[in-house]
């Protein structure tokens, strides 16, 4: 679905919803945790490390930085590949889903409310 923004109205959005993020969430993720967040959650699986590396054209340390505190914060889990015990498969968790919900439903508000 086609959304009409000018570039400073999609920066106000995205202004007004990191703000409004800052106030209602204590984890404070970074862009590159949130990008693989997203890419966890809206790409199918399976998800891997060197995988996420690869998709966002950084190391495999950086990756794996963000999926410890990311796992600490309860959004993402990581096992073993029992096929390959080499790679890491990311795991969606139920509180990193709801986390996505609600910061879906806060970027529908908050669009919702500066078009009004």
């Amino acid at each position: 679905m086609p959304v009409d923004l000018t570039p400073s109205q999609a920066l106000s959005l995205w202004h007004a919803v990191t703000v409004q993020q800052v106030h209602q969430d204590g984890r404070d993720l970074t862009l590159r945790q949130l990008a693989i967040l997203l890419e966890i959650y809206l790409v199918p699986p399976p998800h891997t490390v060197r995988g996420l590396a690869a998709k966002l054209g950084v190391t495999k340390p950086v990756i794996t930085r963000a999926l410890d505190t990311m796992g600490e914060q309860g959004l993402v889990t990581r096992v073993r590949d029992d096929r390959d015990r080499r790679n890491v498969i990311i795991k969606r968790t139920v509180e990193g889903a709801l986390y996505l919900e609600r910061l879906g439903d806060l970027i529908i508000a908050t669009g919702r409310a500066q078009t009004s």
